[in-house]
Parts: structure tokens; sequence; C-alpha cells
């Protein structure tokens, strides 16, 4: 397939829930104004019935495709949106937003407390998949859409993605959840503390009130290369680095003797350069609250109408094949509509973002039945 760019990209901002009508949160809290980063690509046809909300995980952000002016690297969806691609610009509107709580554009803990003029800190209140989810339903219903025609993301976008069916499933008309679970299980809940601990242990973090000073780079580095190991398999290390080093021998120090460790205290050195520690925080904890299992994902039976397409890959021990079965089980025990692909990668967890072809082939035909199943309803 021919890799066709849609080119240059803006990212817009939204704001809402202004005082006194701030945007409530599941722990009670209030929160407002709120402002969510945003880019869309494509166009919204005239009924508004072919768009589709792109939903990203830990450490994404709005840029999901193209690029922008100044900064010429490549959306981190990139690949699987556009002219002919797995999400078909040629055919549908898509639509991707920072999350509530990220640091790329949309209200987070960095953004300015309009009560003292200063950045939120930890005075940013704890958040929740739900409440992100209902933000970006503010999002959509600004463009008049009254109904997506699918919600898709991986990893904690796929969270999202379950979130939006279980609160709003007469707007969805598929779902596509990807590498994902209805509710973190005791190891993946201890990764993420591990992640918080080694920010908080910074001694540059000063309870989270940075701002203006020192950041806690070095804890946000190590939190993300404990991240990154977590993404990869095991096959994929192997395959990747092996014992292979970076000189001859032995430094017999504790430099960088091989490059499995290069790697990992590069992705976290750049980390830091574009995420906000306190924002690593927020989303983890939303990350780990989130739960939709025993039945909270879909309370009807079979009335919503949604279909879905659950993808997992083999290899993911991160987010293993028993969570992706149970959102299956779930789902046909309320009789939805759900199609579930293993796809055999050894990529880790990551191959989500790696793994084109397949997911391009799955989704290109997916996406084509719904739209096909729309048009003989009517």
């Amino acid at each position: 397939m021919e890799d066709k760019s849609i080119g240059l990209v803006e990212t817009k901002y939204f704001t809402f829930a202004p005082a006194p009508d701030e945007l409530v949160l599941a722990s009670g809290q209030k929160i407002g104004p709120v402002t969510l980063a945003y880019e869309t690509y494509g166009k919204l046809n005239q009924k508004k019935d072919n768009a589709i909300l792109i939903l990203h995980a830990l450490s994404g952000d709005a840029h999901a495709a193209g690029f922008h002016q100044k900064d010429q690297k490549a959306g981190w969806w990139d690949m699987m949106i556009g002219p002919g691609k797995a999400f078909d610009t040629d055919r549908y509107f898509i639509i991707c937003s920072n999350v509530l709580g990220g640091c790329k554009g949309s209200t987070g803990p960095s953004s300015l407390n309009p009560a003292t003029g200063k950045p939120y800190g930890l005075d940013f209140p704890i958040i929740t998949i739900l409440d992100m989810a209902n933000a970006q339903k503010k999002l959509i219903d600004s463009f008049g859409i009254k109904k997506l025609l699918s919600a898709a993301g991986g990893s904690m976008g796929g969270m999202q993605v379950l979130q939006w069916f279980a609160s709003f499933p007469d707007m969805l008309a598929s779902a596509i959840p990807i590498a994902t679970t209805l509710k973190h299980s005791p190891q993946q809940i201890a990764f993420d503390e591990v992640s918080r601990q080694a920010i908080m242990a910074d001694p540059d973090w000063n309870k989270g009130n940075y701002y203006g000073k020192s950041k806690p780079e070095r804890g946000l580095a190590v939190a993300r290369m404990m991240g990154h190991i977590t993404y990869m398999s095991d096959k994929s290390m192997e395959e990747k680095f092996s014992r292979r080093m970076k000189s001859k021998d032995y430094s017999f120090t504790f430099k960088t003797d091989f490059e499995v460790e290069g790697y990992l205290r590069y992705k976290g050195d750049s980390f830091v350069k574009r995420f906000d520690p306190n924002s690593y925080l927020y989303i983890t904890k939303a990350m780990d609250y989130f739960d939709l299992s025993e039945g909270r994902l879909a309370s009807g039976t079979g009335s919503d109408g949604t279909r879905f397409m659950v993808i997992a890959f083999k290899s993911d021990w991160l987010y293993p094949l028993y969570q992706s079965r149970e959102i299956v089980n779930q789902l046909k025990y309320r009789q939805v509509g759900v199609t579930y692909c293993e796809i055999p990668s050894t990529y880790g967890h990551d191959a989500f973002l790696l793994e084109v072809d397949e997911q391009t082939h799955l989704i290109k035909h997916f996406l084509t039945s719904v739209c096909s199943g729309k048009e003989n309803e009517k």
C-alpha cells in the first residue's frame, strides 16, 4: 500500500465548563474552565455520521497523524490514519484529543489554576477515565455529532473506548478497543506505583511544586524506563538487543555497557523533554482506578446496537490475552456483537503501534462492514 500522508495539520483548542458550570468529576470535585487540545483529519460529511474518535495511550497526545509546520515528526499513529489507510481520511472524519489531565495542550496539573494564577500542581483534582470520556463528549457535541461511526484506541486508549460504550452506548455505531483491559490487575497497578514512586522520590519533585524550577527529570526518566520494559516482549528485546555491548569489553563501572541499557536511558532522557511528571502521576492513577468488570461494561442485553472488534497481541504480557478475552466474554454475555482478533506479533504491548499491515486489514474491513450495516438499516 502506498504510504500517503495527510500532510500539514494544526492543533486546535476547545474550551468549555466556565464557572459556575464547571465539569463535575467522578470524585465529586469540580474543575473549570477546561480546555482540550485536538486535531481533526478528513471531512465531516453532511449527515455527520462518518466521525471516528481516536483515543491515545498514556504518553500520547492529540497529534495522531500528519505533520506540524514547526515539528516534522509524524503523529503517533500516522501509519494508520490518512488516505487509504486503516482510518481512511478519504471516507472518515477523524478526531483525536489530548486527554483531561494531559500536558500537551489540555487542562492538566501544569495548567494555570484560575483561582491562584499559578500551575495547579497537586491542587489539580484526581481524575478518572470516566472524566476523560465526559470531557471528550463535550468536544464531540460541539461538532453537532449525534453518533460516532466508531471509537478506537490502544492501551489506555482502549480503556477510553470501553468507557465511551459504558457511558454513551447510543453514541457509538462501533468500537475498536486494542491491547487493553476492563481493569488493571495487581501487577499492572504495581508497575504504575513503582513509576509514581520514582517520580515522587526525585528531590526536585518538591511535592509537585516544581514549575519554574528544576523538573524531577531523573524520576520521570526512571518511570519511563520501567514503562518501556513492559511495552516490549522477551523475544523482541532479544532480537533488538540480545547481550550486545556498546564496546568490546566490560567497563567494570556503572556506565552503560549493554545496548539495552543505552536504549532505556535514551528513552528516559528524551521523554522528560516532552512530558510533565505530574501528568504521569495523574494519568497512571486514572488507569489504576478504571474498572468496568463484573457487568459494568454493558448494562443492557443486546439493546445498544454497537458492534465491537477487540484486537489483542499474543506476545503482550502487560495486557495479556486473557484480559481481552474477558472483554469479549462480557460483551457476548450481554449479547453485544463482537469480533475477536488475536495477532501473532512478537512486539509485545507496543504491537498496537507497530503491527500496521495486520491491523489495517482488520480495521478496514470492519469499518466497511459497519458502514454497510448502517446502510442496510435505512
